[in-house]
């Protein structure tokens, strides 16, 4: 198979998984509260086509096409070729799709391209595993994170360690997996879930707990569990982004699921599981999250500015220095990627990933800039995000004619402009789906504090101790 069709996507779907929605199981074809979701991921299928001159590269196996998004790179073209596509796909939804396919899919053809880590086995398997993805263009969503309860305990020790994910005996064909994971984005809409490590498991972890695999959403014991749904239903110019765009996020159940060995990629190997995210997975995947970055903070330069336009306060200090604001999140955040593309090398296996320390950077300071623009729309959208009608009305007869008059906005606008600046603003930053997104961009690669942290231990690693080095190379200059 080459590439999917939105209709093609669809069809994948019609499976026996078992996801629940409030109080009850769900078949999401048939659910009508989840059908905008379903049609608005079958668009980014239909628009990997629409622009395929961008999105679609040559399978090298095959001689069919793939989503650039599953090149393992093994040069700068490769990169920059990458680069286009994730531009590309991430304009979809203008960023507010944290977790496109693209996404696990650029995770797994990185941890192919490093296949030797994780052994003959593993690597083998996880090669043949690619080779199914790409021939399928299958969706994939990821598990990663233990379903801690007990923040005062490790992840995998005490109550948090009965509830998390782990192998409880084996079969002739696999290991039989029970407990938890988290945040599965995207799960109920996804072909496959893709468990893998989110960092070294805590110290004195038993084995059973260092597991790396995939499934099919269908497989017998797996459960998942969705929040309440954000999604809208209406017509995309009243609700433009939770019309389409709610990815859902979902808590899964491993009720003694059997995970077959040609799918078991790290079983129970705690150097290996310990190991794999040194292994360049942050200077591989980092170049799709800081590109979808910058085209939301893009996008949220361009909808304030309207918002100005509209209300004549473009040339307002606080308004003009609020943009600009803005407009420097966007650049820091291309100009990172910039500089981490210039210093991509082998990380190892002939995989050419970035250097990710420009990228890290971003990361840690992405949640708290996400969140400021939030603040910043909301500041200059006042009270005119909560005072914009539905589209519709203005085709009513009686009311229509009234909101012309009553509600148009500065400079000209006509009323009907103005409520849909509003109205996209509304759904960007303060409606059921803005809110979740939020939240979400909190914690998209993990807490900024957590980051923070990371980057200062990871920096004392690599250095032995000496950080940049300038304080010594101070002191040397004294002399004396």
């Amino acid at each position: 198979m080459t590439a999917r069709t939105g209709a093609q996507y669809k069809a994948g779907l019609a499976d026996s998984r078992s996801v629940w929605l409030g109080n009850e199981k769900v078949d999401i074809l048939k659910h009508p509260i989840l059908a905008g979701s379903i049609d608005g991921m079958a668009g980014y299928f239909d628009w990997q086509h629409r622009f395929a001159d961008d999105c679609l590269v040559e399978d090298p196996d095959t001689g069919g096409t793939m989503n650039a998004s599953l090149i393992q790179p093994r040069n700068a073209e490769d990169l920059a070729r990458r680069h286009r596509a994730f531009e590309r796909l991430t304009q979809y939804s203008w960023g507010m799709l944290g977790r496109t396919p693209d996404y696990v899919n650029v995770t797994l053809a990185g941890f192919t391209a490093r296949s030797d880590v994780f052994g003959a086995t593993g690597g083998e398997r996880l090669k043949k595993f690619y080779r199914e993805v790409v021939d399928g263009d299958l969706s994939m969503t990821h598990t990663i994170i233990q379903p801690a309860i007990d923040k005062s305990i490790p992840d995998t020790h005490g109550i948090n360690g009965e509830l998390a994910a782990r192998v409880v005996r084996r079969t002739s064909n696999g290991v039989v997996v029970r407990g938890a994971k988290v945040l599965a984005t995207l799960g109920p809409f996804a072909d496959e879930l893709f468990v893998y490590p989110a960092g070294p498991l805590p110290p004195n972890t038993p084995a059973e707990y260092a597991l790396c695999f995939s499934i099919p959403m269908a497989t017998k014991g797996l459960h998942t569990l969705c929040r309440d749904h954000a999604g809208l239903p209406g017509s995309r110019r009243d609700h433009p982004f939770s019309s389409r765009f709610d990815e859902q996020d979902a808590y899964m159940i491993f009720d003694d699921v059997e995970v077959p060995y040609e799918r078991l990629f790290i079983d129970c190997d705690l150097d290996t599981y310990n190991g794999l995210r040194r292994a360049g997975w942050a200077a591989n995947v980092f170049q799709q999250t800081s590109i979808r970055a910058a085209v939301k903070l893009e996008f949220a330069y361009d909808l304030c500015l309207r918002m100005a336009q509209v209300t004549n306060t473009e040339t307002k200090p606080d308004v003009s220095i609020a943009l600009g604001e803005i407009w420097a999140y966007a650049q820091l955040t291309r100009a990172a990627t910039k500089a981490a593309e210039a210093g991509a090398h082998d990380h190892g296996n002939g995989a050419f990933f970035l250097d990710d320390r420009p990228l890290r950077a971003i990361r840690s300071m992405m949640p708290q800039w996400m969140i400021r623009v939030n603040e910043i729309i909301k500041s200059l959208g006042s009270h005119n995000l909560l005072a914009t009608p539905s589209l519709a009305l203005f085709d009513n007869p009686e009311i229509g004619p009234l909101l012309e008059q009553f509600m148009p906005g500065a400079r000209g606008v006509s009323a009907r402009d103005r409520a849909e600046v509003f109205r996209t603003a509304w759904d960007f930053a303060g409606s059921a789906l803005g809110g979740r997104v939020e939240l979400y961009e909190r914690f998209y690669l993990a807490s900024q504090q957590k980051n923070f942290t990371r980057d200062h231990e990871q920096t004392v690693r690599e250095t032995a101790g000496a950080g940049f080095g300038r304080f010594n190379e101070f002191l040397k200059e004294l002399g004396g």
